[in-house]
């Protein structure tokens, strides 16, 4: 499972990543202009074609995602969830998951990936970016374990850059093990300006995006 954290992430969630605080949205948000261009974010979809040469669905997170979100989280291994929020958690709380669903495409963008299996469309992997200071915003990555190695990441990243760019963001932020070398390399072919710090449990990354 490519999985990164944010800093928030110590006080572990659900498939998509929290704040600090009293679990409700960060009201940190962008310029009106920025605000526009955010919010037809919450229209985005794109499709690409996977190494194997099924198409994803990259879309705008949907409040009705709730039950795919869910069952993406027990489809995720104990060590897939450890290495996304340094932590080990399998509940969640009504409050934790209505702050993951309810996105404003402003202050906290966040996207999907959907793939066919069974004649119906699939949750298979996540991301997405809340401000923490203008124009910077943490990032954070999930696709679950059956669905690795097939480009679902790299192109999570690619849409996510666009989405956070057009919406305003400078830079993009993220913690990741040192061990996680999938999500690094993600990162690294990003085509993005990167800059990298390694602390003692963690690799800092930011990622610049003008």
């Amino acid at each position: 499972m490519r999985t990164c954290r944010t800093s928030e992430a110590k006080r572990t969630a659900a498939l998509p990543p929290r704040h600090p605080g009293d679990g409700g949205q960060r009201r940190l948000e962008l310029v009106p202009k920025d605000r526009e261009a955010a919010l037809q974010a919450s229209d985005y979809s794109a499709t690409e074609t996977l190494r194997d040469g099924r198409a994803v669905t990259i879309r705008a997170l949907r409040p009705e995602d709730r039950a795919g979100l869910l069952a993406a989280v027990g489809r995720t291994s104990d060590q897939s969830l450890y290495r996304r929020f340094f932590a080990f958690k399998r509940g969640f709380t009504d409050q934790e998951i209505d702050f993951y669903l309810n996105v404003d495409f402003v202050g906290h963008v966040a996207l999907v990936a959907l793939l066919e299996e069974d004649g119906r469309p699939v949750i298979v992997g996540g991301s997405r970016c809340i401000v923490v200071q203008p124009g910077q915003a943490e990032v954070a990555f999930a696709v679950d374990d059956a669905h690795q190695g097939q480009g679902i990441g790299t192109a999570l990243m690619r849409h996510l850059g666009t989405v956070a760019r057009n919406a305003g963001f400078k830079e993009l932020i993220a913690d990741v093990l040192p061990e996680n070398t999938a999500m690094l390399k993600i990162f690294r072919a990003s085509g993005l300006g990167i800059r990298t710090v390694r602390e003692p449990d963690a690799t800092h990354v930011v990622l610049q995006l003008s």
